[in-house]
């Protein structure tokens, strides 16, 4: 750590999506404590989104073990520090004995739940003006987004993967919403698609190749880094995707974000930031939770969603932000 820093200990979630809407904790902090030096605490996946925070001196990785074995582990790396502030966004017992001058720890709340953004703020008292998620990158990474997004014409970004089968919307209407708004005549003609995604989800992008030209298709589900995906997404003119991180790394970004929604809740989960919005079927989350009270079934609960309810839905988003400054990280 840098000599007269001021160590804080940030623990945040193993999930992308969840580490995303907490990220703008790391900023306010960052903003509002001189000398601010961070050392982060993640879940392997959701740990590389915090590799070019300026002010970091450490990240650690925490994976799962047997027994809570990662807490003993994570322990033996954090005792020896005399911190000046604890974020735990865990709630983990391991935050309450460390040295600290102070700590924000998170706790269950009495009363009716709130978005994950609002949750998150609450841990340091500022629901009244929540920080908005907040990702960093280096120029380093925004060349090379640039280099992966050269060419003409709006892009429309897609996520049609999700982390399980239940709110995955139908590959097959993403295509025809992608070649609705793509279309000659559509409000994106001439534009590009991005497909976004993990290395396991190739197959749904090469299944989606042949919607523009060669030249006007973007694959980022290959050997694309987080961060990179994230400043990709920042020159997109539209994303569309299923309740995931990419969905919230979307938002983080400014760009237009619409979220497709089934059986997970957009009053918690939804994208945060003015310019998004959610699609979904007529059932509400509650009535498809009664059908499916653990989530458990392996079944898809996104089929009543049509590709007319998500095209219009694009389309009016498309006319709201036409021509309005991005928000955000954008």
């Amino acid at each position: 750590m840098a000599r007269g820093g001021f160590p804080i200990l940030f623990i945040t979630s193993n999930r992308i999506g969840d580490a995303v809407l907490s990220s703008g904790l790391l900023k306010r902090l960052s903003d509002e404590i001189p000398n601010a030096r961070f050392t982060v605490v993640a879940g392997p996946v959701a740990a590389p989104l915090f590799e070019e925070v300026p002010t970091l001196d450490k990240i650690i990785v925490l994976p799962k073990a047997k027994g809570g074995r990662h807490w003993v582990d994570l322990w033996g790396q954090v005792r020896r520090t005399r911190w000046g502030l604890v974020v735990d966004l865990r709630g983990s017992g391991l935050s309450r004995f460390v040295s600290t001058r102070r700590r924000a720890i998170w706790r269950k709340v009495p009363g009716p739940p709130v978005h994950k953004v609002i949750e998150a703020a609450r841990i340091l008292k500022i629901e009244d003006e929540p920080a908005a998620p907040y990702i960093y990158t280096s120029p380093e990474t925004e060349a090379r987004a640039e280099e992966l997004t050269a060419g003409f014409g709006p892009i429309l970004a897609l996520a049609p993967a999700a982390n399980w089968l239940g709110k995955t919307w139908p590959i097959e209407r993403f295509s025809r919403t992608a070649m609705r708004l793509l279309d000659p005549q559509g409000p994106m003609k001439g534009g590009r698609l991005m497909v976004l995604g993990g290395p396991e989800d190739g197959k749904l992008a090469k299944g989606m190749r042949d919607i523009v030209m060669r030249n006007q298709f973007i694959n980022l589900t290959e050997d694309t880094d987080l961060l990179t995906a994230f400043a990709c997404l920042k020159r997109a003119r539209l994303f569309i995707g299923n309740d995931s991180g990419t969905m919230h790394l979307a938002a983080a970004a400014g760009i237009p974000t619409l979220g497709l929604f089934g059986p997970s809740d957009e009053a918690l989960y939804g994208p945060w930031g003015d310019n998004t919005r959610v699609a979904r079927g007529p059932r509400s989350y509650e009535q498809i939770r009664a059908v499916d009270p653990s989530f458990g079934q392996a079944l898809c609960h996104m089929m009543d969603l049509t590709v007319e309810t998500v095209g219009a839905a694009a389309e009016e988003l498309l006319a709201a932000t036409d021509g309005s400054p991005k928000s955000g990280n954008g």
